[in-house]
């Protein structure tokens, strides 16, 4: 499914699903360096991982403070990941905007399930209707080494 560009401002910041945008090693270094669920990552995974995803970058005068991606198939069911605000940019509600403008995206309207994970976000989440699983007995998952 191809979509056009979305973008929301607030301030001097830009949310935007435009990928031209993206600084592709910038969010890779967080991902593989600092991120506590992807690090290590290898490059082709994460390339992988964003031609196939719907991805949102958080800019500050056209540089990249801020990533996150949506899986979904944009009908019922979506999963929300890798999202992040670098750490000279965080305590400004740029996770909030980012989360905002991901879940009012036109094309992800009306699905019946939005999944994540997360070991420390509770909170953020949470503020937007996010909860812990009413019946986690009902999911499974398959838990895999990096490639």
């Amino acid at each position: 499914m191809s979509l056009e560009p979305v973008e929301c401002t607030r301030g001097n910041y830009l949310v935007s699903t435009d990928t031209s945008r993206l600084d592709l090693p910038w969010t890779y270094n967080f991902l593989s360096n600092e991120a506590y669920w992807s690090r290590e990552i290898s490059y082709p995974v994460f390339e992988k991982s964003v031609a196939n995803s719907l991805c949102f970058g958080v800019y500050h005068q056209n540089a990249q403070v801020g990533f996150g991606r949506v899986i979904s198939d944009y009908a019922t069911f979506a999963y929300l990941a890798d999202v992040f605000i670098c750490r000279d940019y965080r305590d400004r509600g740029l996770g909030k905007l980012l989360v905002e403008c991901i879940l009012n995206h036109p094309g992800l309207q009306g699905l019946r399930r939005w999944m994540l994970v997360t070991r420390d976000a509770h909170d953020l989440y949470r503020q937007f209707g996010f909860s812990t699983l009413n019946q986690p007995e009902k999911y499974m998952e398959i838990t895999r080494q990096e490639r």
